[in-house]
């Protein structure tokens, strides 16, 4: 089906006159909507406006250099708008239908694969690929609970940690640095940009994929917590995630240093995360609840604390 050329009005907006019925899916950083529409009882897109002002066609520019690269793992773009103004850019995606975000074995495991394959793309394949994503690098992070320990230290008896834990962290980033080996990143595989829909596994919204350490997608696919998506991670889960990972790319790694070092990064990530939950608590800007809010914390305190242990014991 050819989808009219004034399905997108010159504000930015779906064309209301054309379209069957629409569904908000969700809500994004800047307060727009991402849409599902119906052009006919059957035949649905997805409308995407820019949800990140930050990611001014970042999105576009993914799917036209990287991901023809790609099997068929994601939505592909119907049609798209880049301006210089942020609310006249768009983008609509062909719809995949009901997506499951349930964090559970299996889908972690489809995952896991495909993070494995993409992370094994020779880097010569990606020319001019962003060297810089969403959030901080891992050496600003550092940086970050470096300047942040003692603030951090007075919430350790309210988390439930041992302060010797949380010491030995510290201690190992003053004796280890993290490798510098460069792999394409998603940049936020969290649980709620893969999904299980009924053809298998989609990986959803590219527009943070840039060059980053293996690390950076293994943590948000296995220990980053977020509000909406629920997840419980196991230590035993854990170790059967890196291992299939490690088993399936095809980059030369030395296993038992790998996992070591997976465990630390993740740690550190997962104190700075702690310390904003902890700020957005105080701040209460309504983004998010306050019990989402609090189970998110739980869930990173929880992953802190199985991946401190492990490091602790070795």
């Amino acid at each position: 089906m050819v989808l009219p050329t004034t399905i997108v009005l010159a504000n930015g907006t779906l064309n209301d006159q054309l379209i069957l019925k629409k569904e908000t899916l969700y809500k994004g950083m800047n307060g727009r909507f991402v849409e599902r529409f119906y052009l006919t009882p059957t035949k649905s897109y997805i409308f995407k406006p820019l949800t990140n002002n930050g990611q001014l066609g970042k999105e576009a520019w993914i799917h036209e250099h990287v991901l023809p690269l790609f099997p068929p793992i994601f939505p592909k773009i119907i049609a798209y708008k880049i301006s210089d103004h942020p609310d006249l850019n768009w983008m609509i995606l062909e719809d995949l239908g009901t997506l499951s975000h349930e964090f559970n074995e299996e889908s972690i495991l489809d995952v896991i694969k495909w993070v494995a394959w993409w992370h094994s793309l020779p880097l010569e394949k990606l020319a001019n690929i962003p060297i810089t994503g969403l959030k901080p690098q891992i050496e600003e992070i550092v940086l970050d609970i470096r300047l942040m320990k003692d603030e951090f230290m007075a919430l350790v008896p309210g988390l439930n940690v041992e302060e010797k834990i949380i010491e030995h962290i510290y201690k190992l980033l003053d004796r280890n640095e993290f490798s510098n080996k460069l792999v394409l990143s998603h940049g936020d595989l969290h649980s709620g940009n893969f999904a299980a829909v009924e053809k298998g596994i989609v990986v959803l919204d590219w527009e943070h994929a840039h060059l980053n350490l293996a690390y950076w997608d293994l943590y948000h696919l296995i220990d980053m917590s977020h509000p909406l998506f629920p997840k419980k991670m196991t230590s035993q889960f854990r170790q059967r995630v890196l291992e299939n990972y490690l088993e399936q790319v095809v980059v030369e790694v030395e296993r038992d240093v790998f996992i070591k070092e997976y465990y630390l990064f993740s740690a550190v990530f997962s104190i700075w995360m702690i310390l904003l939950i902890q700020k957005d608590l105080k701040v209460n800007d309504g983004n998010w609840s306050k019990n989402q809010l609090e189970n998110q914390l739980k869930e990173t305190v929880s992953s802190l604390m199985q991946c401190s242990y492990s490091l602790y014991s070795i």
